[in-house]
């Protein structure tokens, strides 16, 4: 039994959370297609910093570019790498984007996230991107900050495939679904056609647990016996609990007259995806954050370890709409301490821009050190 083709029985699609040129060359990410239904690959700044700088496989790459283009700057020649990958990887999923009728064969590329706090660099960016790939199934990613936000809406109503990352709280979510429905609104409103238009929200879950587990178990120094227990029962249940609160709204959301009305003009749902799904604490399951959010009308994004731990022993059946009532007692009981889920997910919105722009800083320093080892400075 192929574990990840019985997650797809169940609904969901699986997307991988990883790119660099072996993948892409050897024909391991085809046979992944193949094999294991594969329905996407998501990047980001950290993805690419760790495919460019871990190896050989771009120096010869580099050197075509900059002996075609000497006057390349370190920036543009990531770009021009990046594009490439994405437009490999978008051509192999070319035969899945149009089995799914434009559902899934998605490849994602990410907006510079230091442009994450100008809506309008952002839209601009975005364009760009969209319109250098030259694939109908590349979707850019855009930081789901308050600024990000309109950035959403106004690509979405241009007909751009969205990606909308960085997402921790359910409110923001609603934003985010908010901000492509008003897209949509504004395009149909144009006389502009809905079909083929794709967008997902991606929702993180670990880094949640990574934090409010530290929160927990500072509580649990200063608790009584009697409450010990009852604080244990959360360390690592919040995540699970925050993201079903997610598809719980998802489902709300969706099921409007409003979305009704767009879907009878060809829109469709914009779709969660589970990001951020590598278990981080090797005290917990390393499939917990798959098995524990399966359910229709989802994608899970996985990164390698991950993608072959669910293949080798995962359990792939419904559970992101079970339990749903006990999700929504570990929230309040969460509360109860003092502990502010809100202000911790704006925390780690915070922290997850940074990030991205920490790594997308060091891969463009990593181009330049290569530039300067291969004699091309």
């Amino acid at each position: 039994m192929n574990r990840l083709l019985e997650l797809q029985k169940l609904g969901q699609s699986i997307w991988y959370d990883n790119i660099h040129r072996h993948l892409l060359h050897s024909g391991e990410l085809e046979r992944m297609i193949k094999d294991d239904g594969l329905g996407g690959v998501t990047t980001n700044p950290t993805i690419f910093e760790k495919a460019i700088g871990g190896g050989d496989a771009y120096d010869k790459p580099i050197k075509t570019l900059l002996n075609a283009h000497p006057g390349l700057s370190d920036q543009s020649l990531f770009d021009a790498l990046a594009v490439d990958d994405v437009q490999h990887a978008a051509d192999l999923f070319k035969e899945a984007y149009e089995h799914s009728r434009h559902v899934d064969g998605m490849v994602s590329i990410e907006v510079s996230p230091e442009l994450a706090y100008d809506t309008d660099a952002t839209v601009s960016e975005a364009r760009r991107l969209f319109q250098a790939v030259k694939r109908p199934n590349c979707m850019i990613k855009v930081p789901a900050t308050r600024e990000g936000l309109t950035a959403i809406e106004t690509l979405t109503s241009e007909g751009i495939n969205v990606n909308a990352t960085l997402l921790f709280s359910v409110k923001r979510y609603r934003d985010v679904a908010e901000s492509y429905i008003l897209g949509l609104e504004k395009r149909l409103r144009r006389g502009q056609s809905l079909e083929g238009i794709t967008s997902v929200a991606s929702f993180f879950v670990s880094r949640v647990d990574t934090k409010i587990d530290g929160l927990l178990q500072a509580r649990l120094e200063q608790a009584g016996e009697g409450q010990q227990a009852e604080i244990r029962m959360l360390l690592g249940r919040i995540a699970i609990a925050n993201a079903k609160m997610a598809y719980q709204a998802y489902l709300e959301i969706f099921a409007t007259e409003r979305f009704a009305h767009l879907q009878s003009a060809g829109a469709r749902p914009q779709r969660l995806l589970w990001g951020s799904t590598g278990t981080k604490n090797p005290a917990y399951s390393d499939t917990l954050y798959i098995d524990k959010l399966i359910g229709p009308h989802t994608v899970n994004t996985i990164p390698p370890a991950t993608y072959q731990a669910f293949k080798d022993h995962g359990h792939p059946r419904r559970t992101l709409d079970t339990a749903v009532d006990e999700a929504r007692r570990q929230l309040a009981a969460l509360a109860a301490l003092n502990i502010d889920l809100d202000a911790v997910t704006g925390t780690l919105e915070e922290e997850g821009v940074r990030q991205f722009a920490d790594s997308y800083h060091q891969v463009i320093g990593v181009i330049g050190e290569k530039r300067r080892r291969l004699g091309l400075s």
